[in-house]
């Protein structure tokens, strides 16, 4: 599986809002995109072109719903640490 940390920045009046995306292809290629910092923002698209508008697509909802509700979400206060891939062994142990 690839995957692929990403920054985008979006623009609002004069507020910059930057976000850390996570992209990933899953086995059956399919490009899956997630937002760390605004729960459940995660799309999927065929290509990668596509999974990148629809992750801006989902977004700008996102920051539009949270500017009507008063708040306005920011990235800029995570930091990425990094990826590891974990290998975790599993199947039928004997109680030994």
């Amino acid at each position: 599986m690839q995957s692929e940390k990403l920054w985008y920045t979006f623009t609002y009046g004069k507020k910059v809002l930057n976000f850390r995306v996570i992209i990933e292809q899953d086995e059956d290629g399919i490009f899956v995109a997630s937002v760390p910092s605004l729960q459940g923002s995660y799309t999927e698209g065929d290509t990668f072109e596509e999974v990148i508008q629809n992750i801006q697509d989902a977004i700008k909802l996102h920051v539009e719903a949270q500017k009507k509700r008063g708040l306005l979400p920011d990235d800029s206060k995570t930091e990425f640490v990094g990826i590891k891939n974990l290998s975790i062994p599993y199947g039928i142990s004997s109680n030994s």
